[in-house]
């Protein structure tokens, strides 16, 4: 539980704006793209794969860290998000909107552009996502200090900071410095794989809560059967959770699974966001010390509900059904 009597929950990634289409199988096959996972490119390819398709666009404001903390407020939690946007409109959009949603936005400006993703979504709601990270490369290690995270029960360190070494250690180095629990989600298996020399030894030293997808999972324990894989991502861990989709997920708590059913409903619309905001859920309730189970059926409303939506943000209807939870 969290180390001190605060429930704040502090985010640092990428402040983004997403960029979503939909699209078949056959155009990502086109891209030479394997479905799922993120991969880095600058914005001339963006550029590229939104000329090619003939399909409406939809921009929200994004980053994996960002979703989660705006989750996290909607809840009713007392939240902070850390990053670094360009001055155009997209960063002024997205500071504008942190702030209308009660988030405290502690963001540097940069003259670059403000960081997107683009999320090609298939007719499975899968997400497969080109990333051109823009101004948000550009936060400055020296400048994550131990005061951007006080008062902070959980901070949300997003496992994309591994492409900038430099800034995951400074991230994780000032949050455990300020006395928080540190969640780590591992991201993506190609965040995974490119990270693997460092990451074991991260995750021992710093992290207290380990998030991971069933690919991410494989990436990082080489197991595939789920008892086997959550047991592994426990190691060195207070909390391991290992989501399984439409299966629901698992969480490993002082050598003890709990299994996490999903929300039943409606099928699926788009899978944007469905993981940030299963944290969102789940770390809330662990910052205002509820139950495991508690905490993980407020998680797996939050991924149902915005499962029912184009993109990351859940409608006010959804958050007013979740919050019934709380």
């Amino acid at each position: 539980m969290p180390k001190n009597s605060h429930t704040r929950i502090t985010g640092i990634g990428s402040a983004l704006v997403d960029i979503l289409i939909n699209e078949s199988d056959e155009f990502l096959k086109t891209l030479n793209k394997e479905k799922g996972g993120m991969t880095l490119v600058n914005d001339e390819d963006i550029h590229y794969v939104l000329s090619a398709s003939p399909q409406k666009t939809l921009l929200v404001p994004g980053g994996s860290a960002c979703n989660t903390i705006v989750g996290v407020a909607n809840l009713g939690g007392e939240a902070r998000f850390i990053g670094r946007r360009g001055k155009d409109a997209h960063g002024m959009t997205l500071e504008e909107q942190l702030i209308q949603c009660r988030i405290e936005p502690l963001i540097s400006i940069s003259d670059s552009p403000t960081g997107k993703v683009l999320s090609v979504i298939t007719p499975d709601a899968q997400r497969s996502m080109f990333t051109f990270l823009g101004a948000s490369t550009e936060l400055d290690p020296e400048f994550i200090t131990p005061g951007l995270f006080k008062e902070t029960a959980i901070s949300m360190i997003e496992g994309y900071l591994l492409f900038n070494r430099k800034l995951m250690l400074a991230a994780l180095k000032a949050a455990k410095e300020a006395g928080s629990m540190i969640a780590l989600d591992l991201a993506s298996f190609e965040v995974v794989n490119a990270s693997k020399d460092i990451l074991f030894d991260l995750v021992r030293e710093y992290v207290d809560i380990l998030i991971a997808n069933e690919d991410e999972a494989k990436a990082y324990t080489g197991y595939e059967d789920e008892v086997n894989a959550v047991e592994a991502l426990s190691q060195h861990v207070t909390f391991a959770v290992l989501k399984v989709g439409a299966r629901g997920s698992y969480v490993s708590h002082n050598h003890k699974i709990t299994k996490i059913p999903v929300q039943k409903g409606l099928p699926p619309i788009d899978t944007t966001g469905a993981g940030d905001l299963w944290a969102a859920g789940f770390l809330f309730g662990i910052a205002h010390g509820f139950s495991i189970e508690k905490s993980g059926r407020i998680a797996s409303a939050c991924g149902y509900e915005v499962c029912q939506v184009m993109g990351a943000q859940i409608p006010e209807t959804g958050w007013e059904r979740i919050r019934k939870l709380v």
